[in-house]
């Protein structure tokens, strides 16, 4: 590798799969939704959910 060419960076993707579960033909949300930004979910932690776009928490 020449030393002026930067290895390339691999885009981590986004799991939204982790995101949804099946049951029978429909598909279930696992996380709530956060009520200050359309479509974003709020993330799960032990003691509260937060959502990470407006900082918006609640607490459990």
């Amino acid at each position: 590798m020449a030393d002026d060419q930067k290895p390339e960076k691999k885009k981590k993707t986004r799991q939204l799969w982790k995101n949804y579960e099946v049951q029978g033909d429909k598909l279930v949300r696992k996380n709530q939704f956060s009520p200050k930004s359309d479509g974003d979910f709020m993330a799960e932690h032990k003691d509260r959910r937060t959502c990470g776009k407006t900082a918006y928490m609640e607490k459990k």
